[in-house]
């Protein structure tokens, strides 16, 4: 057993307002400046709808994430090594500029010099941020917004296309027929990253503190494989340097012990961010399952209790520190995931293990109890009435549980039991056992998920160890050779290593080897993964 950290996020859907505040801090942060005009590190989505960039889900045109082959071992869908070298210089499965947007600025200068006196109100007319052309606006990065263009697109999503005949037929898009529910979405920092195997220049990497997936701008060459195998399309290309660019989770601040700016500014206050302690080992087995709908377990299974005394003593004899341990444990993305078993990954077939999770959103479930004639304070009747959504079942499964229904049913169960037994505790202070019984949960667990969902103060949504001591001389260093803000480098900010070492992944399909990874230090050939430690210092 070898114990990593990793760094993990959960967002309650239900609390998401579509607000996309969050997109625009992160906007402001990381890809305000040339080469990433279309670039978002973070997009709130509306679904159904067929997202940003267009059709991302549809792996059988993408061909992002994990298969097995014949032999049951992982392979990436975008082929091996041969093929991928063969497809260098004329990729044919990367999404184009209208995929994602065109993006548009607008001459302001026709209004502020717009003579007095006209008849017609002048109007800003968009130009293109890439050409300086003139242009038309068609899509966008939330163009689907509060289902604003999904009436026209709306049944191309993907998820639709998977899902039963009999359920896709429930699914309308027409006024109050229709349902939505709003997805922040930002790269998931995978525990099997597919673009960490794909780059043949060994640019990308995993982080041994903390998991965190970066770009090694020195080593990225542009080859663009990172953004054909990633499933999410969350790896972007840089158009003015020609490098890759993806989420970095903020590194700088989750090394200050800070939340990232998105979970810093987001209005509903839906992100939890924490340590969960996993075993390395069992990645390689958890991502090679059979059953696709055994993924959610098996990546479960990879995680590890922080309050075992064995996990302790191993992570102390691995170097761990004690603040690290103790936010292991007090970690509320721990809880949300394995205790209470609520939040669910972002499409698990793809096997990438992704580490940012999602409690599922539950509709109005008091409100449709009482629309179909049954009372709304028996438990039965509450459980009955989950398969009776506004939003279907199976359409989250389809998001959430690779198709498994009844994960997601159990999920909402649990969230409407918890409203159901607050309101009667609050109401008249009666303890509805029955609930209980019914989800499997105590009354201390049912009030300390109320609390972290609904009311949780600050430092009990963001529980972030600061960097490792050890890491403290490296990165006082990095400061003061740079008296500007250290992100401020040639390319654009953030996309260089602040620590003094990584862990670079990568996977071997059968007897290949990926290349490009100069200095590696352990090769297999029997499908497992392989690690090497290279000393990447400093950011530019």
């Amino acid at each position: 057993m070898r114990i990593r950290a990793q760094v993990a996020m959960v967002m309650n859907l239900d609390k998401c307002i579509g607000c996309h505040t969050c997109s625009v801090t992160c906007k402001q942060t990381w890809t305000n400046r040339e080469g990433t005009e279309y670039v978002w590190f973070n997009n709130v989505e509306t679904k159904p709808g067929i997202g940003y960039p267009k059709h991302y889900e549809d792996q059988d045109r993408w061909h992002g994430g994990w298969k097995l082959d014949g032999k049951g071992r992982l392979t990436l869908r975008s082929g091996g090594r041969v093929k991928r070298l063969t497809r260098l210089f004329a990729n044919p499965d990367l999404p184009s500029i209208d995929d994602y947007y065109e993006p548009a600025t607008f001459d302001k200068d026709i209004l502020v010099n717009a003579p007095a006196g006209l008849t017609d109100t002048p109007v800003k007319r968009p130009y293109s941020a890439l050409t300086g052309e003139p242009m038309a606006v068609q899509w966008g990065p939330n163009w689907e917004d509060g289902l604003g263009g999904t009436h026209e697109v709306g049944g191309q999503d993907p998820n639709l296309a998977r899902m039963p005949a009999e359920a896709a037929a429930k699914v309308k898009f027409e006024f109050e027929k229709t349902f939505m529910f709003h997805l922040p979405r930002i790269c998931e920092h995978c525990l099997n990253p597919a673009c960490v195997s794909a780059c043949p220049s060994g640019a990308m990497y995993k982080r041994e503190e903390d998991g965190i997936v970066l770009v090694d701008q020195d080593r990225c060459r542009g080859w663009r494989m990172c953004v054909s195998a990633c499933p999410y399309k969350k790896v972007y290309v840089n158009h003015a340097t020609g490098k890759a660019e993806k989420c970095t989770f903020c590194f700088p601040r989750i090394e200050a012990g800070q939340p990232t700016i998105c979970s810093e500014t987001c209005v509903g206050r839906l992100r939890y961010l924490g340590i969960v302690l996993y075993d390395e080992d069992a990645v390689l087995a958890a991502a090679s399952v059979p059953d696709e709908r055994d993924l959610l377990d098996a990546q479960r299974a990879v995680f590890l209790d922080p309050a075992d005394p064995a996990v302790q003593q191993a992570a102390r004899e691995a170097g761990m520190p004690e603040d690290w341990l103790e936010a292991a444990r007090t970690s509320p993305v721990w809880r949300l995931i394995s205790e209470y078993k609520i939040a669910l990954p972002l499409h698990p077939e793809y096997r990438t293990l992704p580490m940012v999770w999602y409690v599922p959103p539950l509709s109005p479930v008091l409100d449709a109890v009482g629309a179909a004639g049954r009372d709304d304070t028996d438990a039965d009747d509450v459980f009955h009435t989950i398969r009776e959504l506004r939003i279907p079942v199976e359409y989250l499964a389809e998001l959430f549980s690779a198709g498994d229904a009844d994960v997601i049913a159990g999920v909402l169960m649990k969230l409407a039991a918890m409203r159901s037994y607050m309101r009667a505790r609050t109401l008249d202070g009666t303890v509805a056992e029955e609930l209980l019984d019914g989800i499997g949960m105590t009354a201390e667990q049912v009030e300390a998920m109320y609390r972290l969902l609904a009311i949780a103060k600050y430092d009990e949504r963001y529980v972030i160890p600061v960097a490792h001591s050890k890491d403290a001389a490296a990165l006082e260093a990095q400061a003061a050779a740079q008296p500007d803000c250290s992100l401020d480098c040639a390319g654009g900010p953030g996309m260089h290593e602040t620590a003094a070492t990584v862990t670079r992944f990568h996977l071997v399909d059968g007897d290949e080897v990926h290349p490009g990874r100069a200095g590696l230090s352990a090769r297999r050939a029997d499908g497992r993964l392989g690690l090497t430690v290279n000393p990447v210092r400093g950011a530019s």
